[in-house]
């Protein structure tokens, strides 16, 4: 098998601007993918992995196939949500960097689609899309998609709600003849219908590495808790990741607040991410993420898509998810390009049973994570209680002469035998928590 781009076929502008970013190799999926999407001409259905360089395998043959005397859209890639679509643009762009005659525009939702509506009317090779916002760009007469040679599909099992509603509108705006190329980590039966519903009847299906969709380099462990003790298990466990990047999952919005905001009230640094926050906040939480100024996210299942950061070395799932599909996607956020990972399941003792049916349907195993007992809660607690006072802010509202009373009291104490004292008074207000 081909072990360079060049031997896959790819052209040397594309080549070199993969090496512009360290990209020498191919996976997988990419060794398996390139030579197809090159030298066939049928609809494609690619099974991989979250993290295996999928963006790579259907970007490269996507531009090396644009006909840049053709100012007309030739691709269109639909993404499930902004922040992955960003990511594309961002990546085919990078890709492109040593061909700059090909355009490629981003028109997904969440901002506003005047200046988009603007971009359209410039020759455009490639647009990546929201399925809402290019349904909005076609219902409005913004968008011409006739010409398109390429529709993708990233992530197709996670844009499934949406295009049920909406592909129709689309795929009446493309010609007959255009190649169809899904990409998927898990293949549901909703995305089987999809597959039977608007692909040709030709289909290539790649897979790579599935037999380890569980991730290979990610370490799968849960811990069973009590209802009452889950928040002081996690935040022991968080702070045994100190300084270490990680994702918490959570089902609903409700819970993802919750939490952040108790995160937040430990001092932890973290930011939280779902649907209904405003894509301006998103933004700022993610690029804070990225740039390590924040180190934990909380997020709903679909607001972590797009999140493409290598160095995640855990997520937690503190709700269990609901499906196989969704566990992959979860567990996929860490591990990335060749790197060890951490999952870790929160979970009470009823959900235990749904252990053996993960290790079965993904081939992959579990191990159970010791529950911190009641001393080392106890004693976290009181770490977490210690950086709060240290990172309070002085009470600039306090007379001085109350001050000074306060410190009349303490005045005799040194500094070990005030810590002493606050600890005990702690620690006696608190001899009951877990």
């Amino acid at each position: 098998m081909a072990t360079t781009f060049s031997e896959l076929g790819i052209e040397t502008s594309l080549v070199e601007g993969l090496s512009a970013l360290s990209i020498k190799t191919p996976t997988s999926i990419q060794q398996k993918v390139i030579p197809v999407l090159l030298n066939q001409k049928e609809d494609v259905v690619a099974l991989a992995k979250t993290g295996t360089g999928k963006t790579v395998a259907f970007g490269l043959p996507v531009l090396q196939n644009i006909d840049i005397k053709n100012p007309t859209i030739q691709a269109v890639v639909l993404a499930p949500t902004r922040e992955l679509g960003q990511q594309i643009f961002k990546n085919l762009s990078e890709f492109a960097a040593y061909k700059p005659e090909i355009s490629i525009a981003s028109v997904c939702g969440g901002i506003p689609i005047k200046p988009q509506i603007e971009r359209l009317k410039e020759d455009t090779h490639i647009i990546i899309a929201t399925p809402g916002r290019l349904i909005d760009l076609l219902q409005r007469g913004a968008v011409e998609i006739k010409n398109t040679k390429y529709l993708v599909l990233d992530e197709a099992d996670e844009m499934v709600t949406v295009l049920k509603d909406g592909i129709d509108t689309i795929v009446k705006s493309l010609p007959k003849t255009r190649r169809t190329l899904l990409f998927t980590a898990t293949m549901p039966g909703t995305i089987k219908q999809l597959v039977q519903n608007y692909l040709s009847k030709h289909v290539i299906h790649v897979e790579a590495d599935m037999e380890t969709v569980g991730h290979q380099g990610i370490d799968h462990q849960y811990v069973v808790v009590e209802p009452e003790e889950k928040l002081d298990v996690l935040l022991h466990f968080l702070n045994t990741k100190a300084g270490k990047r990680g994702i918490i999952f959570c089902k609903t919005k409700a819970a993802v607040n919750k939490l952040a905001k108790k995160l937040a009230m430990n001092k932890f640094s973290s930011g939280a991410l779902h649907g209904s926050l405003t894509q301006g906040i998103r933004d700022r939480v993610m690029g804070q993420f990225r740039e390590g100024h924040i180190t934990l996210l909380v997020a709903t299942d679909l607001a972590s898509r797009g999140i493409d950061v290598k160095e995640i070395e855990y997520v937690v799932q503190y709700h269990f998810p609901d499906t196989f599909e969704t566990y992959v996607h979860r567990s996929g956020r860490t591990a990335r390009a060749g790197a060890k990972g951490l999952s870790l399941s929160v979970i009470q003792q009823e959900e235990v049973k749904e252990i053996p049916n993960l290790e079965k349907e993904l081939g992959i195993r579990f191990s159970e994570m010791p529950k911190a007992n009641a001393l080392a809660i106890e004693e976290n607690n009181a770490i977490l209680w210690a950086r709060k006072i240290f990172k309070s802010k002085p009470n600039r509202e306090v007379s001085e002469d109350f001050k000074t009373t306060i410190k009349t009291i303490f005045h005799h104490l040194t500094k070990e035998e005030l810590i002493e004292k606050m600890l005990a008074d702690h620690l006696n207000q608190t001899p009951n928590k877990n």
